[in-house]
């Protein structure tokens, strides 16, 4: 089987299109990057959802976390206090295990109970919370001078938030959710140790990495391709942020600009 047939074969194979059958022997290098690379379409499905949805909560959370009033600050506080303090990998448990039971007394929501939904609300969550933080820093950040100015200019309420407190919010905040954006997509390969299902072996990029590994008991080649194709993903999210970075910093001068560093999490 030539390398072309075996990307016709398994290219699109983690989403349902293409050959059933995994291969069983005589695994080719062609083989093992075709099938690691298809995965990759679910590891970027679930950061890029839960990196977008996930924006929007943090935000949300930061704002009411910085709020006067208790009823919004006391929430936005618990929700990034549990989700930061407890592991990831914990959180992918003990969700499956809620939506299980749930899932007995409401069968609407059974599609929670597979690895498409039900891992990416967890994910969603986890991001907004550290995203959060990110945020609410940020939000304490903004120089005094700004906010006087918007005053000055007779801006309140909602007016003043979109145009002095977020875009400045987002400047400051931009390095650092650059990394967690960053490693929520290195956080996605835990999707494949967690109690979620996938449905028909249509797993992500470690799921195929891992069944090359243990058919052929060589470790070596298929989780090096893995991470290339991490460092690939990483390269281009670095990218794209960058590209934001320099629209949010372009009314400053050169010299002024916030420069984007890469300080990856060794540990969360």
């Amino acid at each position: 089987m030539s390398c072309w047939v075996t990307v016709q074969d398994y290219a699109l194979r983690s989403i349902g299109i293409g050959e059933r059958l995994l291969p069983k022997s005589d695994f080719t290098l062609c083989q093992q990057f075709t099938l690691i690379g298809s995965g990759m379409f679910w590891n970027i499905y679930f950061g890029v959802l839960a990196l977008m949805t996930g924006f929007f909560f943090a935000t949300a959370l930061a704002v009411g976390k910085n709020s006067s009033s208790a009823w919004a600050r006391k929430p936005s506080e618990w929700f990034i206090f549990i989700f930061r303090g407890s592991p990831l990998f914990i959180q992918f448990f003990f969700a499956y295990f809620v939506f299980l039971t749930l899932k007995q007394s409401v069968p609407l929501l059974a599609p929670f109970t597979a690895a498409w939904l039900g891992a990416l609300v967890v994910l969603f969550c986890n991001t907004a919370a550290y995203s959060g933080e990110i945020f609410y820093g940020a939000l304490l950040s903004i120089p005094k001078g700004d906010t006087e100015a918007a005053d000055a200019y007779g801006l309140s309420g909602w007016a003043r938030f979109r145009r002095i407190v977020f875009p400045t919010m987002m400047r400051l905040a931009w390095p650092a959710y650059t990394n967690e954006a960053i490693f929520l997509f290195h956080a996605t390969t835990l999707v494949f140790f967690s109690g979620f299902p996938v449905l028909r072996q249509q797993g992500d990029a470690l799921y195929y990495a891992s069944y090359f590994a243990d058919k052929t008991f060589n470790p070596f080649i298929p989780y090096p391709i893995l991470a290339f194709y991490f460092i690939i993903l990483t390269l281009i999210v670095v990218g794209l942020f960058g590209l934001v970075n320099n629209r949010l910093n372009r009314h400053l001068p050169q010299e002024r600009r916030t420069k984007m560093r890469f300080r990856p999490n060794i540990i969360r």
